[in-house]
């Protein structure tokens, strides 16, 4: 059996092995390739002449050395013409495979793109199609002390826009008032005690992942921005993402029930409606958005600030709607008309909002500022009563418990702050490790529990506000946390594409 040279394919005079390769070559060829390249021409690793390992082989017939032939000068001329042959031959196939994979691939390429600009082409002319037989419907009539942009009606599935600012009237402050004295009445008489359904803190410490769904949002601009249940089935689940997209997912069915379409930037803000099939969004394109789930449709769009909306709070009666932005000020609309009754900003220390969020009474809400303030407003009056400082850079999240009596508040420092709204004072600070991003924070229904989102997802006890949960599953930050029913369930979304639920 004959060794055949991997570069010249003859049987070598001096054959040699690369032990990189485990290949055998012609000496005199492998010494002038690793002189000009350094490295083994079959995988192209480094390799040395020291390297190479000699193998001892028996020729029948040993050819005689030029030098001892007629015409030595001749073959020597010969025999280096063909080395060269055989080097620029190896060196030649070696470009050709190389050049075929990458055609392969470019070929790959330009018909992936003629699929996608065909189907793109498609929904194009479809698309003006649909358009172009639109018909005329009548506007919408509104009162001529509060006109409004020109609108269609709802039959035609596009959004009504207003802008124009309403004031807020005797009425709307008397339906305010009549609501909260109403939740003060009931507050009082649950007292002190807790919901026999409540889940105890025994058993929520035992709470593990049970399910987790990544197919909500688009995975080419990934991260799902916002969480909301509905108050009344929190089998049902809201979401917004860096998608653009608004999505309602039934968490018992596993179906996605509606995916709502029309904000021109990454959603950032999303409410339930408590008794209507109705939801809010909010989004850096300086819209708020009010959709029908079942039409899936929006019905109309608010455009109440000239900068990102940076937050959203339904009020207790759910018929208005509290906004901030980081144009500096917080708005107060009707989510029936989409009028805006009042616009608000602290001019003494004008700064961009970055969260609001209602008492659970509806007469005063919170503010979070980019400046780390959270400021309490008199919704009646429209005035800053009280300001709560300690934290340092933005404010993450604020969140009103149940009971009327705590706020939670989050910002850049790793710091969750507990404050009275009887004496205005910070009763508890949770410190968190250095490097901790807090995205989010709630309070479960009955004010029992207070869940932080983040870096990760934690769950206290309050009063003692001792830690009984700790979630590490999202790969990403975590972006929003919400309780279900009588705490029967956590559910949590990421910037991961996840929505994760817990429960035992």
């Amino acid at each position: 059996m004959s060794i055949l040279c991997s570069i010249s394919s003859e049987v070598p005079e001096h054959p040699c092995v690369s032990p990189v390769s485990n290949h055998v070559y012609e000496r005199r060829l492998i010494e002038k390739y690793i002189a000009e390249n350094g490295t083994d021409p079959v995988n192209g690793q480094p390799l040395s002449e020291e390297q190479l390992i000699d193998i001892k082989a028996i020729h029948p017939i040993r050819p005689k050395p030029p030098s001892s032939t007629s015409i030595p000068a001749i073959l020597k001329s010969l025999q280096d013409e063909w080395d060269a042959v055989m080097l620029h031959s190896f060196t030649l196939r070696q470009q050709l495979q190389t050049t075929r994979q990458e055609l392969s691939h470019a070929l790959y390429q330009h018909d992936a793109a003629c699929r996608v600009i065909a189907r793109l082409t498609k929904e194009v002319t479809a698309a003006r199609e649909a358009l172009a037989t639109l018909k005329p419907q009548a506007g919408l009539t509104v009162p001529q002390t509060a006109p409004v942009t020109p609108t269609t009606t709802l039959g035609t599935g596009e959004p009504m826009e207003v802008g124009e600012q309403v004031t807020m009237t005797a009425e709307i402050i008397q339906k305010l008032q009549d609501k909260a004295t109403v939740l003060t009445t009931e507050r009082k008489k649950r007292g002190k005690t807790v919901p026999e359904e409540l889940v105890r803190g025994e058993e929520l410490s035992k709470y593990r992942q049970v399910a987790s769904h990544v197919g909500l949002h688009s995975a080419s601009v990934p991260g799902i921005l916002a969480l909301d249940l509905c108050p009344s089935d929190t089998t049902k689940v809201l979401t917004g993402g860096a998608d653009k997209n608004v999505v309602v997912f039934n968490k018992t069915s596993e179906q996605i029930l509606a995916t709502l379409k029309g904000h021109s930037k990454k959603v950032t803000s999303v409410v339930f409606h408590p008794t209507e099939n109705t939801v809010f969004s909010a989004s850096p394109d300086s819209t708020i958005r009010i959709w029908n789930v079942s039409a899936g449709l929006c019905v109309q769009v608010v455009r109440a600030h000239e900068g990102a909306v940076t937050g959203l709070s339904l009020h207790a009666t759910g018929d208005y709607l509290l906004s901030s932005s980081d144009d500096q000020y917080w708005a107060f609309s009707d989510v029936h008309t989409g009028r805006v009754l009042t616009k608000v900003t602290d001019e003494a220390a004008a700064c961009a909002l970055t969260c609001a969020q209602f008492h659970p009474d509806g007469l005063i809400f919170g503010t979070g500022t980019i400046d780390s303030q959270i400021k309490i407003w008199d919704l009646k009056e429209r005035t800053n009563v009280a300001n709560f400082p300690g934290h340092s850079g933005p404010i993450a999240g604020i969140a009103f418990s149940e009971n009327g009596y705590y706020l939670a508040t989050a910002g850049d420092d790793a710091q969750v702050r507990l404050w009275d709204l009887r004496k205005l004072k910070n009763f508890k600070t949770i410190q968190l490790e250095g490097h901790y991003q807090v995205k989010c924070l709630t309070f479960d229904q009955s004010g029992t529990y207070l869940a932080v989102g983040g870096t990760d997802i934690r769950v206290y006890v309050c009063k003692q506000w001792a830690e009984i949960l700790h979630f590490t599953e999202h790969s990403g930050v975590s972006t929003g946390v919400s309780f279900g029913e009588h705490s029967r369930f956590i559910a949590s979304s990421s910037m991961d594409r996840s929505l994760k639920f817990y429960s035992v």
